[in-house]
């Protein structure tokens, strides 16, 4: 067989190959002739082939078939033999391969070896691809070689890795090692990436390093790269050992003048690293705030990205009002693929270290308007819940929105918390009172043109025109003289297209036509909604009344409202009845309760309710609400009767039974005010023995107007299974002449035919 081309002359004919098939085809054929030769056992000429492979492997061509013969070539007595075989085993075997377990023993005696060569080829590659359990069978034979005076085997092994290191950097000039003005930086980063480890959740180790670190982080030159890898692997060997405080201190500065360098890749390096040590080393990060607040400026997106990371991870309490004020700034002028997560993380950053109320609002609404169509879905009703809570800004946020949607409709986030709080507080926005604001006087068609606008633009989402349509709705209770236009906007989308909006306006212009008295009662305010827990899901608490910014009622204050109910629900001394309040947490759960009132499941013996989210439309089938006329009274034959009438309030009281089951009365309260002022914020509570079930829907009103000039009328539906005599308690709260009035009675005149 003919000798093998040398691998000078295979370079050479690769390189000479025009395309890549020619190429493809030169390698082939050597390919094949490696491979005969393998066969043939051919020991003449097994280093120049193995040598070949190995360019062939470099180039990416499968080399794989040589592995064996790597391994013949380690156990020949030749030096240039085992420096193929060693090169080799190095490139294409590796700890995941079986094969290379072969090679412990060869490395064993080669550890052995007389000549220093030959440890250090099987010293390079125990190091390069050496597993676990090889590295445990040649422990032994590396700790002999640690204590060897020939300099060539010491560095080979990193003896005494902390003396080495600081010989290293105390020594003078040495052109054997020197790069760039350092001494042997390779060897410098091995020993830290060693020290790294060993120091790791190791005291004693650690305690014994903090010196030397210390020297390397005050004595490396910083002008060139060579410097600033040895300094980049002290800061990451600082970061995992336990080291002392003023060390991490030292790291965090050194981090801080990579920032300052002109070269991408270490600023991007230096606020990684930052960004890891922002959680335990807070106070030593933000003494460097304001060059990383400078790097949001840096062209390079992945330094803006590190950058923008770092700068939420420094905000807090005491910096929140700057730092929202660059990142605000950098919302404005970014990149679109920024705008997303800045915005995001400005919410949270406000939400949890917002000075007062009024800042929240006014960093919120900065977001929206500038990249509200950035926002996130799920910030919509975060920001609606945190809106609500604001009870004295409510003037203030709804003109400022007002104002943004009349300039620009394209922003759907911003547009749909816009006509939330335009439909909740549209009547504070045409009062004119704005605290701090220059009133900017809005008319009702003003108002109106804008909702409409967004119904009908093909900007707006279906989620966007959702809001507007209901904004549109609650509105016909807040603009007195607007109520026809409404109703006809309204009843435009009873033959939409897209369901929820039909359905929604079918829904509406019932309450119009069959259930108008109901109306303002249903398009009453919402009640305030706190939220718990912090950057979770809303957790909502639905409070009747609404009480300062903040939380729940004081424990004192609860403990007298049970008292005061108690008081209402003890009616027979011989059968005191189960008491059931109307929890804040279960109003919201009011619909699904009205229609399991008959089902007989577990019901409460007695039922007491001040306040009632209740609706006609949800009533058993077959049951239908009793008309308000006192006319259909006549047709039951059940008398009317007067509840009460002291200090110029009557309550009225009607009968209707229910045609679908005659032991359900339904009754018609009927209050009405023939004093000179008019009695606000009226509600009423009721409460039966325990033989009766009882449920109060919702009133038309909370206002009763004076001089008998209107009426706030309430359903009552009572379930008398048992036919006794009805007996009811009321407690009665309203203010009149600006004082807060309480008031209960007993009423047991009920006729007899509203039981037999």
């Amino acid at each position: 067989m003919p000798a093998p081309v040398r691998l000078r002359e295979l370079i050479r004919t690769i390189r000479a190959a025009r395309t890549q098939a020619e190429e493809r085809d030169v390698i082939q054929k050597e390919c094949a002739l490696i491979r005969s030769s393998f066969r043939e056992e051919d020991n003449t000429y097994r280093c120049r082939n193995v040598a070949k492979l190995i360019y062939m492997h470099m180039l990416g061509y499968p080399a794989h078939f040589g592995q064996l013969e790597c391994l013949k070539l380690i156990a020949s007595q030749r030096f240039t033999d085992k420096r193929i075989g060693y090169l080799g085993a190095m490139l294409l075997l590796d700890e995941r391969q079986d094969v290379h377990l072969l090679m412990t023993n060869c490395l064993k005696n080669d550890l052995n070896h007389s000549t220093q060569f030959v440890q250090g080829l099987s010293l390079c590659t125990l190091g390069c691809m050496g597993s676990s359990d090889m590295c445990r069978d040649l422990a032994g034979e590396v700790e002999k070689l640690l204590k060897n005076s020939n300099s060539y085997i010491r560095k080979k092994v990193v003896p005494q890795l902390v003396k080495s290191l600081k010989n290293l950097i105390m020594s003078g000039y040495s052109p054997e090692h020197d790069v760039s003005g350092i001494s042997d930086p390779f060897l410098q980063v091995q020993i830290l990436r060693l020290l790294r480890m060993l120091g790791k959740s190791d005291d004693e180790a650690s305690e014994q390093m903090n010196d030397i670190l210390a020297q390397v982080a005050t004595n490396t030159e910083t002008s060139k790269n060579v410097g600033n890898a040895i300094l980049y692997e002290t800061v990451l060997t600082v970061m995992d050992i336990k080291s002392e405080s003023g060390l991490r201190v030292l790291a965090v500065n050194i981090l801080g003048r990579f920032l300052l360098n002109n070269d991408k890749n270490i600023r991007y390096v230096a606020l990684t690293s930052l960004l890891k040590m922002v959680q335990t080393d807070h106070n030593a990060v933000q003494r460097h705030r304001s060059t990383i607040v400078d790097c949001l400026t840096d062209l390079d997106v992945s330094i803006k990205r590190r950058a923008m990371d770092l700068c939420f991870a420094l905000v807090n309490g005491s910096n929140v009002r700057g730092m929202m004020k660059e990142l605000l700034y950098f919302l404005d002028h970014c990149d679109p693929e920024f705008k997303a997560d800045c915005a995001s993380g400005i919410f949270l950053a406000a939400e949890k270290y917002a000075p007062n109320k009024r800042w929240h609002i006014d960093t919120i609404m900065r977001v929206l308007t500038t990249a509200g169509s950035y926002v996130r879905d799920d910030s919509v009703p975060l920001l609606i819940q945190l809106i609500s809570n604001a009870n004295s800004l409510h003037a203030y946020i709804v003109q400022k929105l007002h104002q943004a949607i009349r300039v620009d409709i394209s922003q759907q986030p911003l547009v749909q918390v816009a006509v939330w709080c335009v439909g909740e507080y549209g009547d504070l926005l045409l009062s004119g009172e704005f605290e701090e604001e220059t009133p900017v006087q809005v008319t009702e068609d003003e108002v109106l043109d804008v909702l409409e606008k967004i119904l009908h633009s093909s900007l707006s989402a279906l989620a966007t025109r959702e809001y507007a349509l209901t904004a549109v709705m609650k509105l016909s209770t807040r603009l007195q003289s607007s109520t026809n236009r409404i109703r006809k906007a309204v009843s435009i989308y009873g033959s939409s297209l897209d369901v929820e909006l039909q359905q929604r306006a079918v829904e509406y212009n019932a309450l119009f036509m069959r259930f108008d008295h109901m109306r303002p009662a249903l398009l009453e305010r919402m009640p305030l909604i706190q939220k718990t827990g912090t950057n979770g899901p809303m957790n909502a608490t639905i409070h009747g009344d609404e009480k300062e910014e903040g939380g729940s009622l004081p424990a004192q204050e609860q403990l007298s409202q049970q008292a005061q109910v108690n008081n209402l629900l003890d009616l027979l001394d011989d059968s005191k009845p189960t008491v059931s309040l109307p929890e804040a947490s279960k109003v919201h759960q009011a619909r699904g309760e009205l229609l399991d009132l008959l089902d007989g499941l577990n019901m409460p013996d007695l039922q007491s309710s001040g306040l009632s989210a209740g609706q006609p439309q949800l009533l058993p089938d077959g049951i239908a609400p009793p008309s308000f006329q006192n006319a259909s009274n006549s047709k039951q034959g059940i008398p009317s009767i007067t509840a009460f009438n002291q200090n110029g309030l009557k309550i009225e009281f009607s009968f209707e039974r229910s045609k679908a089951n005659p032991n359900m009365l339904f009754i018609t309260l009927c209050a009405s005010n023939s004093t000179e002022m008019d009695m606000s914020n009226f509600v009423l509570q009721a409460a039966v023995p325990k033989s009766f079930q009882l449920q109060l829907m919702s009133p038309s009103g909370s206002i009763i107007p004076a001089k008998n000039s209107g009426a706030v009328t309430q359903l009552m539906r009572v379930l008398n299974s048992q036919k006794h005599p009805l007996r009811m308690r009321l407690k009665l709260m309203y203010n009149h002449k600006e004082m807060p009035i309480e008031v209960m009675t007993d009423v047991n005149e009920f006729p007899a035919q509203a039981w037999e």
